[in-house]
């Protein structure tokens, strides 16, 4: 059986999230009209008789302006490297910009075929989609030009059956069953955060995080205890909405989602905290004192760092920060991405 590793980069906005859902046909990443929606590499896990493909989703490369922007821009290199094919999104729709010029200098640099997807082809005609790959042919030698529309599920068998003729014979490095790596506590705070982007619209920053705290399962249904976290009061607001309209609209449609992939009633309890996020490296204990004082902080770690945990412990007993929320139960390989 052939497999690998294909990761899909591209501008904000492109569409990427929305490929590798309906690739998978499943919702595992979210997606929302605003940029850097993805906040880190989440894996999806495709698998047919013939390979299993494990596609990974990255943030939107851009040129940063603030400290999230450099972090995300780091996740989406740090993809690109040990992977076998890289995919290339851009919004055909859209004018070739600069942009798209500064990841293709990026792609000069990888030493594996880079496929160039043009997606969102549903909004032009034949002869726009060949102008349009003339275009990107005199930038950069790409191994593949596949149109598609991802939202449509235009040509995306034709996708999958070309990446397959590059994979090589390989190991499965997940089971059958599998669709993603991260854990379903993820993936359910992710739909959270999805409905709250998509919600308000542009009056939300990225300064909102959203955590599963626990989860009561029964028989038949589930209960699910989720924060919304972010880090002032006039977003707080926004949120709950007049009335408390907007926290209820969110928890309607995310339940929705929620029932439909636990395949249970899901009863969502929201409850939403105000605090200042800080990033720490559970790396490097010396960066917790550094960051700690005088900080309410988010802490994201994982779940085998036990020791990182004792001198987390160790210094909220001495400075006594106003609050401190700890985000735990994690999988592997999850990055500390909250700003």
């Amino acid at each position: 059986m052939k497999s690998g590793f294909v990761s899909l980069v591209g501008r904000p906005n492109v569409g990427k999230s929305t490929l590798m859902n309906h690739l998978l046909e499943r919702h595992i990443a979210i997606t929302s009209n605003k940029p850097q929606t993805t906040r880190n590499a989440i894996q999806g896990i495709y698998n047919d008789e013939e390979a299993q493909i494990v596609f990974v989703d990255t943030p939107g490369i851009h040129k940063p302006t603030h400290k999230l922007g450099t972090y995300l821009n780091k996740e989406a290199y740090y993809s690109m490297d040990d992977v076998d094919l890289l995919l290339f999104l851009t919004d055909a729709s859209l004018d070739l910009g600069p942009g798209d010029k500064y990841i293709i200098e990026h792609l000069s640099k990888a030493d594996k075929p880079v496929f160039l997807i043009l997606n969102k082809i549903d909004k032009l005609n034949k002869e726009q989609i060949m102008n349009k790959i003339k275009e990107y042919m005199d930038l950069y030698p790409f191994q593949e030009i596949i149109p598609v529309s991802a939202l449509k599920d235009d040509n995306l068998d034709t996708l999958l059956k070309v990446i397959k003729s590059y994979l090589k014979e390989g190991i499965c490095y997940y089971g059958k069953e599998d669709v993603t790596n991260k854990s379903t506590s993820f993936i359910l705070a992710e739909m959270i955060r999805e409905k709250v982007f998509r919600l308000t619209e542009e009056e939300i920053p990225h300064s909102v995080a959203c955590v599963i705290e626990s989860m009561e399962y029964k028989k038949n249904s589930v209960t699910i205890y989720a924060n919304i976290i972010t880090d002032r009061d006039s977003v707080k607001r926004i949120i709950v909405g007049a009335n408390g309209n907007m926290i209820k609209k969110i928890g309607t449609y995310a339940r929705e989602d929620m029932e439909e992939m636990l395949g249970k009633k899901v009863y969502l309890n929201q409850k939403i905290t105000e605090s200042d996020i800080i990033i720490l490296n559970a790396n490097n204990e010396n960066y917790f004192e550094k960051c700690f004082k005088g900080k309410s902080i988010i802490k994201k770690y994982d779940e085998n760092v036990t020791n990182d945990i004792i001198k987390l412990k160790e210094i909220i007993s001495k400075i006594s920060p106003a609050k401190v929320i700890v985000i735990s139960n994690y999988c592997y390989n999850d990055k500390y991405q909250l700003y």
